[in-house]
């Protein structure tokens, strides 16, 4: 019974991060960047192949009908409609808890912008990521992506309850929360591990269920495309 977890292809945001998406002053609303962070943003050409790898691969690593989950964002979903284009009716189903996380008003601002229109939040920020809450209805890594992870990890076991594979077709920093409640560990150390490398884009964290606990196995990473 396994669980894998993988984070969407490469998006537009990813690659062109800093030219595009981040200005200095940001150019639209709070609300407006996450419509086109959610709704808008897509693959690159780099992110279709990894999207076609994954289901070249993806093959290998499925028992029996795997139930697949994405979140709500165009490009987890766009990954999961190239990885896994043949799934029954009905599949893959799209859930809020494999979402990103939430940076409310915000989303899209430089951190110089962020940190002069909300200097209370800035040290948080600075120092204490994983407890920081993004103003204006965002959420915090270490509360509400948490348990929207912890949520869908009671999803996957029961699920689970007959053999097979769950996917979930999530975010990097919604990976983040899932790596640390899956192995107990601590929001800090795993964030210490992210800033020495990212979880790649299309990467594979694979689990086990035995018993009640999932135990990681494995982590499978596209090669240069």
């Amino acid at each position: 019974m396994t669980l894998l977890i993988i984070r969407h292809a490469e998006s537009v945001e990813n690659a062109d991060k800093y030219n595009g998406f981040y200005q200095d002053p940001r150019p639209y609303s709070g609300a407006a960047a996450h419509r086109i962070s959610s709704s808008l943003v897509g693959l690159t050409p780099r992110g279709f192949r990894q999207a076609q790898w994954l289901a070249e691969t993806l093959p290998d690593h499925i028992q029996h009908e795997p139930r697949v989950y994405t979140s709500t964002y165009r490009r987890a979903i766009d990954t999961a409609a190239i990885a896994l284009p043949s799934l029954p009716d009905g599949w893959p189903q799209q859930t809020p808890l494999l979402d990103e996380q939430h940076y409310g008003d915000a989303t899209y601002m430089t951190k110089r912008e962020l940190y002069d229109t909300y200097p209370e939040l800035a040290e948080d920020r600075r120092q204490r990521k994983h407890i920081w809450t993004a103003p204006g209805g965002g959420e915090s890594l270490a509360k509400g992506v948490t348990q929207r992870a912890a949520d869908f990890t009671a999803l996957a076991r029961t699920a689970l309850r007959t053999p097979g594979t769950v996917i979930a077709f999530t975010h990097q920093t919604a990976a983040v929360a899932l790596r640390a409640l899956l192995g107990d560990l601590p929001l800090p150390e795993i964030l210490a591990e992210e800033r020495k490398g990212k979880l790649p884009n299309a990467a594979i964290l694979h689990y086990d269920l035995h018993g009640d606990r999932f135990s990681r196995t494995a982590m499978t990473t596209p090669p240069p495309l």
